[in-house]
């Protein structure tokens, strides 16, 4: 059974690496695909000049298109919370560059369990519930956002540079309740209007 964790004291890197990956899951990349562009997002600072190189932007659909004509040795930068990830295609899938090499995927689960330790599997429950409750599209428009809103508090400047706050999980959890919510509440009311509109259009038109 899954342990209950409503908090996670953690630096903001680990809990920006694993929203990211869990993102790029729900655009289309594998688990070790996702991992490795998950460490790279936390590593980059800003966007790079991505669309005069470029620059891809994920979709479960165009993921799969590009996974299929892209060559081993083939790069790409993609586009992930604002930033330009380069990657390439290796025979294991694509990996995301750091300092020009493939990052590991198994570095980058031992990474997270070593910050995370036994709340990894909450933390990632959380996380992927928040994600769920977006379409790809609209997630990849607004994940960065979303970080924003739940990502750990700590002082402004060089005294946050590293610094632990706390990962409200309970936070996460409600706005993933909120989102799904709203996305109900949109759904329900498109399908009155197309009801409406059926109606409508028996109404006899008097001759």
């Amino acid at each position: 059974m899954l342990m209950k964790v409503h908090g996670v004291r953690v630096n903001r890197a680990p809990v920006l690496t694993l929203w990211a990956a869990i993102v790029a899951e729900r655009l289309g990349f594998d688990r070790e695909e996702a991992l490795t562009l998950g460490r790279v997002v936390a590593g980059l600072d800003a966007y790079s000049k991505g669309r005069a190189l470029g620059l891809f932007t994920p979709r479960p659909k165009t993921v799969r298109q590009m996974r299929d004509r892209l060559e081993t040795g083939g790069t790409l930068r993609v586009d992930l919370l604002g930033r330009a990830v380069p990657a390439i295609q290796t025979p294991e899938g694509i990996r995301a560059l750091s300092n020009g090499k493939p990052v590991s995927p198994e570095a980058v689960e031992r990474y997270l369990e070593s910050k995370f330790g036994e709340t990894l599997p909450a933390v990632e429950k959380a996380m992927r519930a928040l994600a769920r409750a977006f379409p790809p599209a609209e997630l990849a428009r607004r994940a960065y956002e979303l970080y924003e809103s739940f990502r750990p508090s700590v002082p402004e400047g060089l005294r946050g540079w590293g610094a632990a706050g706390t990962l409200d999980l309970d936070k996460i959890e409600a706005m993933a309740r909120a989102a799904r919510n709203a996305r109900s509440r949109v759904m329900a009311a498109n399908h009155r209007r197309r009801a409406r509109f059926s109606r409508g259009s028996e109404v006899p038109v008097p001759g």
